[in-house]
């Protein structure tokens, strides 16, 4: 993202890899059976609001899979309260949206050798 502060970045890379940790223990309970990778996480300029973006695999039910993972917000981020609390003074608010960007790397591919 253009223009995102030395702040923003250190803090997005943070809260991507506490969230990575969190989600190794707790996927089995909120989506059973898949594999869960965050692979990217956009932070506000005041650092209020994380948007996690999310790959599952396999990759059925994706729209399920992200409702899951909504659904659970609140325990994720309390999680993450745990971990980031000597680093952070306030932990952010929790959004995640489901990153295709996979299936689209996979659809064009197919595309390309048809």
């Amino acid at each position: 993202m253009e223009g995102e502060s030395t702040r923003q970045k250190k803090v997005s890379r943070l809260i991507q890899k506490d969230i990575a940790g969190i989600l190794t223990l707790k996927v089995g309970e909120i989506v059973p059976g898949k594999i869960v990778s965050v692979t990217k996480v956009r932070i506000t300029p005041d650092l209020s609001i994380a948007r996690v973006y999310l790959s599952f695999f396999p990759s059925d039910n994706q729209e399920e899979d992200i409702k899951a993972m909504q659904a659970n917000t609140g325990k994720i981020r309390f999680e993450l309260g745990q971990k980031v609390r000597s680093q952070l003074r306030i932990v952010p608010e929790l959004v995640f949206y489901l990153d295709d960007s996979q299936d689209y790397i996979d659809k064009i591919d197919k595309l390309l050798k048809s």
